[in-house]
């Protein structure tokens, strides 16, 4: 009973990991930027549906569709402002500059909110029985939704004119240029859609933990991060591979061990990860003329 429990913890988890770490996928596929503000867009979804709820009275389901959407601007905004004047730099400038959004977003969040915790209702209360193990609504959405988003956004990549053209852009920048595709917009639709993701994941994270506070996207990003660089980074399924093995092995390690060691055994799987295959299980060996 004890494993099956810690099974669907993983999985629950697992998929919300999945779905930050698709975020990190996509962006990386298209400008080769490691997106470490992605976690605190996270956080700023999560202080997006507590505020329309809690603050304006709205329904909840207008408060989701709402923080989707200011997410997925703010994603936009910041590739706009940050990281479009210098995606011709060296790629260290583009990185540090995400570290720089990442602490922007962090500390302005906690000037205007505070850095205590605010607590968040669980939107899908109530549990499913089967047999003698029960099973919470909010895990079967968050499993549910999460293979609802993949599916979704694999048939974007795949069967769309702007899938195609994003996977042109990825492939190579300037001959997708040569072929008439709009490259700025293509990498705007990337980091909407990867911020639309991680504003799902903000509400299912919220319906879980039910507590949000202005740095939860750092170890939450990080995390995802890791899945990222396990399933292959830049891969959609190895992001979705990654995101559902670092949740059931952080979930086993606090089931079978201990919970002080989660966080240790997963950044340990990165490390064992960067040494046996740097280009994570599903990724591809890329070779650099220099």
């Amino acid at each position: 009973m004890l494993f099956l429990s810690q099974l669907i913890n993983g999985i629950q988890i697992g998929s919300i990991y999945a779905l930050v770490a698709l975020g990190y996928s996509m962006v990386y596929g298209i400008v080769k930027l490691i997106n470490f503000a992605h976690g605190d867009i996270i956080m700023m979804g999560s202080y997006a549906v507590w505020f329309f709820i809690a603050r304006l009275n709205l329904h909840p389901a207008v408060s989701i569709v709402l923080s989707i959407l200011f997410c997925a601007f703010l994603g936009v905004a910041i590739e706009k402002v940050a990281y479009k004047p210098l995606r011709n730099s060296p790629r260290i400038s583009l990185l540090i500059t995400a570290i720089g959004v990442s602490f922007l977003l962090q500390y302005g969040m906690q000037l205007i909110f505070t850095p205590n915790p605010r607590m968040f209702s669980n939107l899908f209360p109530g549990q499913l029985p089967i047999g003698n193990f029960s099973i919470s609504n909010a895990t079967l959405v968050t499993i549910g939704v999460s293979i609802c988003m993949m599916v979704l956004l694999t048939i974007l990549v795949n069967r769309t004119k702007m899938g195609k053209a994003m996977r042109a852009v990825s492939e190579d920048n300037e001959a997708a240029q040569l072929m008439g595709i709009n490259v700025n917009n293509t990498i705007s639709f990337t980091f909407a859609i990867g911020s639309a993701l991680a504003a799902v994941a903000a509400v299912l994270y919220c319906c879980s933990y039910q507590q949000i506070e202005p740095t939860m996207g750092s170890m939450l990003g990080l995390k995802a991060f890791v899945a990222a660089v396990l399933g292959g980074i830049g891969s959609i399924p190895g992001a979705v591979l990654g995101g559902l093995l670092i949740g059931i092995a952080e979930s086993f390690t606090k089931g079978y061990l201990s919970s002080a060691l989660a966080d240790a055994v997963v950044f340990g799987i990165l490390i064992l990860v960067l040494l046996i295959k740097p280009a994570g299980i599903l990724g591809r060996n890329s070779h650099e003329k220099v």
